[in-house]
């Protein structure tokens, strides 16, 4: 196994809830994933507000992709 040494701002460190000096490298890949995914979901929802998406009841949303379907089927 190799080790590699990483300098973070303290303000990292606990961002990402870091309980120790040392951390599996997979680990931390999955930290960092985690935090883009998080950032990407609000950057949809506020997208989804923006559009009006986010007041879609199901109803609407089973009615667009029904009509999506039913384009396709007809093309």
């Amino acid at each position: 196994m190799q080790t590699i040494q990483l300098k973070i701002s303290n303000a990292d460190f606990q961002k990402y809830k870091l309980e120790s000096r040392e951390i599996k490298f997979t680990d931390l890949v999955d930290l960092i994933s985690r935090e883009y995914a998080r950032k990407a979901l609000l950057e949809c929802n506020e997208i989804a507000k923006q559009e009006g998406l986010s007041e879609m009841t199901m109803d609407d949303i089973n009615a667009e992709i029904k009509a999506v379907r039913d384009a396709k089927n007809h093309s």
